[in-house]
């Protein structure tokens, strides 16, 4: 619900742009081609008009997004409760705009954290996963202190300096293939899962065809920064330990692989390296 709209969850809707819903057999009629549309709901925390409110919302097209919504957060408070709130985790669907913006959101308020949880699975690729890499590989060079603070931060900001498992799977595809290669050949962290899908070379230049199909022409492939050889493409990116989700239990909501990300994590917190402390200031009148 959009913030500001008084409905609460279990309230009743009492009407549908002043149509009772007790003469309708099924509310969901009521909202055929409603969606991005205004409509008037009639709400109340009972089944009864006497004190009803009326709100305006705009339904939405689609689910998909309050269950990706509801899958993140259900799975940030799996590790808070499990690490007793010393890890954060943060999930990158893509690596194009929807999924930077998704790193930039979660990965700043956890910088506090002792420990990250990184999850790449599923990764449908793009083209900004260096971005994201060079923000993670980012080390602490020194601390500056501010009046009136009794802690230092680091410089460069915004570093996250304890240990970091990535995880990964089949679906992990493109640049989400390339992003966890570039986090295991720069020794960032752990990487937790299954291969990756393994399809990395990039296309541009798309022909049109007159019955309405296209040709794509491969155009970009990668090599290693170590010898001249082909790297990931019809393999994939190997975890270091592996785990395949058993898809019964998946779907009753247990996550084996994040599972074994949080035993995996909470072994390495020893490796976290605070701030240190402000040191005493020094006498300058001598």
């Amino acid at each position: 619900m959009d913030v500001g709209v008084d409905v609460n969850e279990k309230d009743f809707i009492i009407a549908v742009n002043g149509e009772s819903t007790a003469n309708m057999s099924d509310i969901y009629a009521s909202l055929l081609n409603a969606s991005g549309k205004t409509i008037e709901l009639t709400v109340n925390n009972k089944p009864s008009p006497e004190g009803a409110r009326k709100v305006l919302v705009k339904p939405l097209d689609s689910e998909a997004d309050l269950y990706y919504y509801n899958w993140v957060q259900n799975n940030i408070k799996k590790v808070d409760e499990a690490t007793s709130g010393q890890v954060g985790y943060i999930y990158i669907p893509d690596m194009v705009a929807n999924g930077l913006n998704e790193f930039a959101k979660y990965f700043y308020p956890q910088l506090n954290k002792k420990g990250l949880i990184i999850d790449g699975r599923g990764n449908g690729g793009g083209n900004v996963s260096p971005m994201i890499i060079e923000r993670l590989r980012r080390e602490m060079v020194m601390a500056e202190m501010m009046r009136g603070y009794e802690e230092g931060r680091t410089v460069p900001e915004a570093t996250f300096h304890g240990p970091m498992v990535l995880l990964i799977n089949y679906a992990s595809a493109s640049d989400g293939d390339m992003f966890p290669y570039q986090f295991k050949t720069l020794k960032l962290g752990t990487i937790i899962g299954t291969r990756t899908w393994g399809g990395v070379v990039g296309i541009r230049g798309t022909l049109p065809f007159i019955d309405g199909g296209i040709l794509n022409k491969p155009e970009f492939a990668h090599y290693s920064a170590e010898e001249s050889k082909w790297v990931i493409e019809g393999h994939g990116v190997d975890p270091d330990i592996y785990v395949d989700n058993d898809p019964s239990l998946e779907y009753s909501g247990k996550d084996q692989q994040l599972e074994k990300a949080i035993e995996v994590i909470l072994n390495q917190l020893d490796q976290y390296k605070p701030v240190p402390p402000i040191p005493e200031f020094p006498d300058k009148s001598k």
